[in-house]
């Protein structure tokens, strides 16, 4: 009868015991399910991100002068640069709107092309004109690779296709990166069906079809789900995809199914036999149960402590009802104890992950914005340094004053300083974004810079100022506030802007209103952020960048102020408000008569840019200077002794021996004879004007340098 009740006794303690492993084996099967869904979700933003990255060198490439002025074959170079830069990519095509190949870098210059391959992603970047990632494709050696093409249109309005044919070892390495159980398998498939990348036998299958139930599995109507599939090995696997990318990819992650289900049996096989052997000691004991009942009631209270301080329990079996239900509830209490110290583990392992995640994201953030920052300073290098020669040549142009190009030059010169002012904007917001902005905060009469400000607009204003209004700033800063607010409103359509700058309650108060094409509720919200721009039509006739208003913000904002938006409306102009704290008057500077202008002096010009150079060395002999012209850092030493200049203007970048490094050896070879040295370079941060000082010279230029600052380099008074 003991027996029996023992028996009975167990029977529910057993099936619960199941019930819960099973419980626990289908939270844990859904928590994997889960993982690998994530898992594709994270490989998917990855491979999107290559994508995207491949698209924006495309995209900066596309921008080549060359090509936006339509010389096909100037472009060549800059194309067969690119793609032996890159080493996914097999080469660069480019095709005109009808699809004709113009060049091929993989078959050479003047070679004929091969066909189009994958017309079908040609056809659609044509019709759609957006970015387009074709089929995977096997070429004629065997190699697989994918197109990635971006639509381009030049300056004259002429539509190509820029592609560039990419192998697909980045998505492969990112796929090995991955660290999955023994027998998975990951791979990525293309909008055609087609294996782009695969973690198992990738060589083999790379261009082929996935397995059938996995192309089953995903033709379900769910964009993202997990189910159950065969590999092409012909393993079964519990596969997880989603299709979320938006160029039309599937990443699918596949774990064997005997693996998920494994430890669910092993739980239930050690419950069984633990069952077993806890029914056959209870029935060895229930003949004993009698006699040691004193001994059951301490082997009990060793339980509880036991569980109070986390030591296995045992639970000596007992015939008294109440005894037994003593026990059990000891032993419900450690399965629970150990559950959750389970669950304490995971969630530190959890925890654990997710720091390590956070921190390779923030290191990541920062290589990318040491990578952004240093991009924008060669940018705005290589930007400058075309601009160069040309606003040489056109202040040349200007002193000799043809009457028959006048009109051409007003052209020329309002596109070159919108060009400049677009570069200058570039790295204002690039210094905001990384918090290296500064200004050189003084006294400065702000009516006077508002007065200077409009005069120097190109469209009539409508002024009202006091004779003088004093706060602390920066005035080439508050100059360049205006400048931005005022070129805004021309831009944008006003043929009336008007200005007023008034004192009122401590602060000064600067308005500027327009007449041009307003502003809704929704655009007025966002003006101020970063690329922020009113709808415009496809030829953009206002232009910019949309970070005016936002660099305008920063610097108010540097000066202690601050700066609202008004509009009516569309179609009833806008009004700007900038705010800024009144300051004392500054004393008066004691007045020193100015220097005459010096006479004509020997100049040694030194930049390897021989447009710069020689458009450099005209103006300056037009200004009555020697010039003489040199083109690396070598031959200015070997003649700097003979030829003895008063001033030497050096480029930065020289081939053979950095500007910095000819300044420190020019000032050794001078002996006692003065020299001025002047960096003329297209690096114009802060870091750069303090390193050129540090460097020895004199005075710091920014290409491109206009006839005034030309004048004062090579000006012996400073």
């Amino acid at each position: 009868m003991l027996i029996i009740l023992t028996a009975i006794g167990l029977l529910p303690m057993a099936l619960l015991g199941v019930w819960s492993i099973h419980a626990a084996s289908q939270y844990q099967l859904r928590e994997q399910e889960r993982s690998m869904l994530d898992l594709a979700r994270a490989l998917s933003s990855a491979a999107d991100a290559e994508l995207d990255a491949s698209v924006a060198m495309l995209a900066s490439a596309a921008r080549a002068p060359a090509l936006m002025a339509g010389d096909v074959d100037g472009f060549y170079d800059v194309a067969f640069r690119l793609a032996e830069a890159q080493a996914e990519w097999q080469a660069l095509i480019l095709t005109d709107d009808q699809g004709k190949v113009l060049f091929n870098t993989m078959a050479g210059r003047g070679a004929a092309p091969p066909r189009v391959v994958d017309t079908e992603s040609l056809k659609r970047v044509l019709a759609t004109r957006q970015p387009v990632v074709g089929h995977i494709l096997r070429g004629a050696r065997g190699r697989a690779a994918f197109p990635v093409r971006i639509p381009v249109i030049n300056d004259a309005g002429e539509l190509y296709t820029l592609t560039a044919v990419i192998r697909p070892d980045r998505i492969v390495q990112m796929i090995d990166r991955q660290s999955m159980p023994e027998g998975s398998v990951i791979s990525i498939i293309d909008a055609a069906g087609k294996i782009v990348a695969r973690s198992r036998n990738h060589e083999r299958t790379v261009g082929g079809a996935p397995s059938a139930s996995l192309l089953q599995l995903i033709g379900s109507a769910k964009s993202e789900n997990v189910g159950t599939s065969n590999t092409l090995e012909g393993d079964t696997v519990v596969a997880a995809y989603t299709t979320l990318s938006h160029y039309g990819w599937t990443v699918v992650v596949g774990q064997p199914a005997s693996q998920l289900r494994t430890a669910a049996y092993q739980r239930l096989a050690v419950y069984g036999a633990g069952i077993l052997a806890s029914l056959g000691v209870c029935i060895g004991i229930a003949s004993l149960l009698s006699a040691r009942i004193v001994t059951t009631i301490k082997d009990l209270q060793t339980g509880a402590a036991a569980l109070g301080t986390g030591a296995p329990v045992t639970v000596v079996p007992s015939r008294i009802a109440e005894f037994q239900l003593i026990g059990a509830a000891l032993e419900e209490a450690e399965r629970q104890r150990a559950a959750q110290e389970r669950e304490r583990a995971l969630l530190l392992d959890s925890l654990k992950r997710a720091m390590d995640s956070q921190e390779a994201a923030l290191t990541r953030a920062r290589e990318a914005g040491r990578a952004k920052d240093e991009f924008l300073a060669v940018l705005g290098h290589e930007l400058r340094n075309p601009l160069s020669p040309i606003v040489t040549s056109l202040d040349l142009m200007d002193m000799r004053d043809e009457p028959g190009a006048r009109r051409e030059r007003a052209v020329m010169r309002r596109q070159t300083n919108h060009l400049r002012r677009l570069v200058d904007d570039l790295l204002d917001v690039s210094r905001i974004t990384s918090g290296k902005l500064r200004i050189d905060a003084k006294q400065v009469n702000f009516a006077d810079v508002v007065r200077h400000a409009v005069a120097a607009s190109p469209q009539p204003v409508t002024l009202a100022a006091p004779p003088a209004l004093w706060v602390r700033g920066d005035d080439s800063r508050l100059t360049q506030v205006l400048n931005n607010l005022l070129s805004n409103a021309v831009r944008f359509g006003s043929d009336d802007t008007r200005v007023s700058l008034t004192a009122d309650g401590g602060q000064a108060r600067l308005v500027v209103s327009d007449n041009g094409i307003g502003m809704g509720r929704d655009l007025l919200a966002r003006v101020f952020e970063p690329f922020m721009q009113a709808p415009q039509t496809l030829e953009r006739r206002t232009g910019g960048l949309g970070l005016g208003l936002a660099i305008v913000r920063k610097l108010v904002e540097l000066h202690g102020g601050t700066v609202t938006a008004d509009s009516a409306g569309a179609g009833r102009g806008s009004r700007f408000e900038v705010v800024l704290p009144l300051s004392e008057a500054a004393q008066a500077a004691s007045q020193v008569a100015p220097r005459p202008a010096s006479a004509g002096v020997r100049v040694l010009l030194v930049d390897d840019n021989v447009d710069a150079a020689t458009s450099a060395a005209a103006l300056l002999a037009q200004l009555g200077h020697e010039v003489r012209v040199l083109h690396s850092a070598q031959a200015a030493l070997a003649q700097f002794g003979q030829y003895a200049p008063a001033v030497a203007i050096l480029d930065i970048g020289l081939p053979d021996m950095d500007g910095y490094a000819l300044a420190a050896a020019l000032r050794r070879a001078q002996g006692g004879a003065p020299l001025r040295l002047v960096a003329l370079t297209g690096y114009g941060q802060k870091e750069d004007v303090e390193r050129a000082a540090g460097a020895g010279f004199d005075l710091h230029l920014t290409k491109p340098a206009s006839a005034e600052e030309l004048a004062r380099a090579a000006s012996l008074a400073g």
